[in-house]
């Protein structure tokens, strides 16, 4: 097949109709599939289930005290050991939180809005015309958290290597800027992982905003599935060496690991920041699930252990992401109508189309029964300035649903460039 900006008008014709007869094919057959979020499969649910049999009544303490019971605000020991081997800080670091690593988020936004962060010299509420960077494509869910909190989002862009970190650094020097969303290891969507040089500009930040916050998602901190586990310096021995000891708040959860509707958190930050925050969530928690963090203790137990277990969704989500990037090399790249990255890890795909076709893309493949994440959500205020971006999830359907799944985005995809193209 020629690219299609190469075909003369009467070859374009033909594909287009050719193209059109096949995509009302798919149309008929009534599909109803979802690939919009990062949702593990059942076969991976399953693969992890052993670990509900771990505890027993006789388990069901932590030194002197029963996890059932309340206290114990940061965790467990336990569970704050793990997470620190898995990050690679220290336990005194590390606050556990429940299922949710992104409510551990919010909730930080949330009390630098109210009382402000630990060198804020007044609440966020207070600051007119406050500002957070948004590297993108980027996580929807972050990006919404600040909205929502009335900062206005600046767009940072991404490069094969991280943020654009010369427009970062010349950014910060606005007071006004508060913070930065970060996904270090396979970013959503894009798949990077970022550069030693980035992470060290990053950590040597000199914000002109003493309450700047580096907010660290380390989501697929172990999630590779394709190769050798990648290792990471820990961001906040990094912020400390340049002087930035409390800029760095590093989240990361279980969520893909064992189950993401039961599962534990963490927030790793600074003994400084651990003490001032602590005050202020121990009025709004006595404490979060002790039993459910000894549980995942017990059976993840350190980064080691946590890896081998990684290895069972490895299996199971290599082959889907190489069906995803089959279809894309078979029925795209001929076409010349798109890019992607190749990833090793983490949960998506991103494709990026020629400008102008994301949206279009996206509609036609939902008429034709498969939902994707809207396109334009990988950027702030889910407006993409391109129209290029489109966010692939493989990892929920089952392998002949995804199957069907990438024929049809794909022979949308090809639907929406001949119709720009004039046919």
């Amino acid at each position: 097949m020629k690219p299609y900006r190469d075909m003369t008008p009467e070859e374009r014709h033909h594909e287009y109709a050719a193209v059109k007869a096949h995509y009302d094919e798919l149309k008929a057959l009534n599909l109803k599939l979802d690939m919009s979020r990062g949702k593990p499969g059942r076969d991976q649910l399953n693969a992890v289930s052993d670990i509900l049999n771990v505890l027993t009544l006789e388990d069901c303490t932590s030194g002197s005290m029963d996890v059932r019971n309340y206290g114990n605000l940061a965790g467990i020991l336990e569970a704050r050991s793990m997470w620190a081997d898995i990050l690679g800080c220290q336990p005194s670091e590390i606050f556990v939180g429940g299922s949710a690593s992104l409510q551990l988020m919010y909730d930080l936004v949330a009390k630098g809005m109210d009382f402000g962060l630990l060198h804020s010299e007044k609440p966020w509420n207070k600051v007119e015309g406050r500002k957070w960077l948004c590297p993108a494509p980027g996580y929807d869910r972050h990006f919404r958290i600040t909205e929502l909190f009335g900062f206005e989002l600046i767009t940072v862009k991404m490069t094969p290597e991280g943020p654009d970190m010369d427009a970062v650094e010349e950014l910060v020097k606005d007071p006004k800027v508060k913070g930065i969303w970060c996904v270090p290891k396979y970013s959503n969507p894009d798949g990077i992982i970022y550069s030693d040089e980035v992470i060290r500009r990053m950590a040597n930040l000199k914000p002109a905003a003493p309450d700047f916050a580096i907010m660290w998602d380390n989501a697929y901190c172990i999630h590779e599935f394709d190769g050798d586990f990648v290792p990471f310096d820990d961001i906040l021995t990094l912020c400390r060496e340049a002087g930035n000891p409390d800029m760095i708040y590093e989240f990361a959860s279980t969520s893909k690991v064992t189950f993401p509707g039961a599962g534990i958190s963490c927030m790793a930050c600074s003994e400084a920041n651990q003490a001032y925050l602590q005050k202020l969530i121990g009025v709004q928690i006595i404490s979060y699930d002790k039993v459910n963090q000894l549980r995942h203790a017990k059976y993840l137990q350190n980064r080691e252990h946590a890896l081998e277990i990684m290895k069972r969704h490895a299996a199971i989500l290599k082959p889907r992401f190489a069906s995803v990037l089959n279809w894309l090399e078979k029925e795209i790249r001929p076409a010349g109508i798109g890019r992607w990255e190749t990833p090793k890890g983490g949960y998506f795909v991103s494709l990026f189309t020629d400008p102008g076709l994301a949206k279009r893309t996206v509609a036609l493949t939902k008429e034709a029964g498969v939902v994707l994440t809207g396109a334009g959500a990988t950027y702030p205020y889910g407006k993409d300035p391109d129209d290029s971006n489109i966010r692939i999830a493989p990892s929920l359907p089952p392998t002949s649903e995804l199957e069907q799944a990438m024929e049809v985005l794909c022979t949308a995809l090809k639907l929406a460039a001949l119709e720009k193209m004039g046919e």
